[in-house]
């Protein structure tokens, strides 16, 4: 009848307008599901480009990728994040356009985040907690608008040296030029102009795939590391030791680790293994470009994993060393 016509049509757009609710409840930030989604099948296409380009435009392309990764591992994570070392003005502006390189978010938003993700793990104030999922934790943060209280309890913390540090500021107030500039210009050009390599080949593949690639990879310290692995110093926290995630991030998947000594400049109980951040680092320090490597020390880390570990890793290492 009409009057069952009508009330099918009524229930079919309230349950359409019950669905743009949710949709709207979640504070899609649609701009960037479109453009990591464009950025992921670029990086696909990037993968059928790598026969054709020349063997240095690999060895540059893994360069930049390293590059890229020291901008977040050394730099905003265990610089300016976590303070766990001191570094002369030529060290932190290279790790600032290092960082840039990186293009996730300038190093002040870099920190001050991954303040919060310490202090708020696995709670709302967590930028990307895992507890929400694989997806959330991984890229589905990134989809959504910030949850309040992320906003919320950041702008409670202290951040006083990120807003003295004049290398943070500049890099803040043109950081949409050196991204432009480091992130996609430099590695493009680079292969063009010293071998000869197509614009079309060193862009798919030094900057689209190797921005993509680094992108999960530090997305993976968020979710693979936050989910899968043992928990030697801390089983009450969900943070684990994921040496999968270690290789690819070059150090960040001791990740329980991390968790329970934040302050810790190589974020891991076992020096240089399986870490070539800390290689960096090290290698700085001989330089004399950084200094006051802070350490957990063996008694400490010892301590802590017999007190709340989960029996997974033996003694500590006899090599540890004391403080830097």
């Amino acid at each position: 009848t009409v009057q069952d016509n009508e009330m099918a049509m009524e229930a079919l757009c309230r349950a359409g307008d019950e669905k743009a609710d949710r949709w709207r409840s979640l504070g899609i930030v649609w701009r960037n599901v479109i453009l990591m989604a464009l950025l992921h099948i670029g990086a696909v296409y990037s993968i059928l480009v790598i026969p054709r380009a020349k063997p240095l435009t690999w060895v540059w392309s893994y360069v930049c990728f390293i590059v890229t990764a020291l901008g977040v591992t050394a730099g905003a994570h265990r610089l300016w994040s976590h303070r766990s070392y001191r570094a002369k003005l030529p060290l932190r502006v290279f790790l600032a356009a290092a960082n840039s390189m990186a293009f996730q978010n300038d190093i002040y938003e870099w920190a001050r985040d991954h303040r919060v993700h310490h202090k708020y793990s696995e709670t709302d104030a967590d930028p990307h907690n895992a507890t929400r999922g694989f997806f959330f934790a991984h890229i589905g943060w990134l989809f959504v608008r910030k949850h309040s209280d992320v906003i919320e309890k950041g702008r409670k913390l202290d951040v006083t040296d990120l807003l003295a540090d004049p290398v943070v500021q500049f890099q803040r107030r043109y950081y949409k030029t050196s991204v432009l500039i480091m992130c996609f210009l430099v590695p493009t050009v680079v292969p063009w102009y010293f071998w000869g390599e197509t614009l079309w080949n060193s862009y798919f593949l030094a900057s689209i795939l190797r921005y993509t690639v680094s992108l999960n990879v530090t997305w993976l310290v968020n979710s693979a590391a936050h989910m899968y692995g043992n928990r030697p110093y801390d089983q009450n926290i969900s943070p684990r030791e994921n040496r999968w995630v270690t290789f690819g991030a070059i150090g960040e998947g001791f990740h329980n680790f991390h968790h329970t000594f934040p302050f810790d400049y190589s974020t891991s109980e076992f020096g240089l293994r399986f870490n070539p951040t800390t290689c960096f680092i090290d290698l700085m320090c001989w330089m004399g470009l950084a200094s006051n490597r802070k350490k957990a020390s063996v008694e400490t880390i010892q301590s802590r994993k017999l007190r709340t570990g989960d029996g997974s890793y033996g003694a500590v290492n006899s090599t540890q060393d004391k403080e830097a």
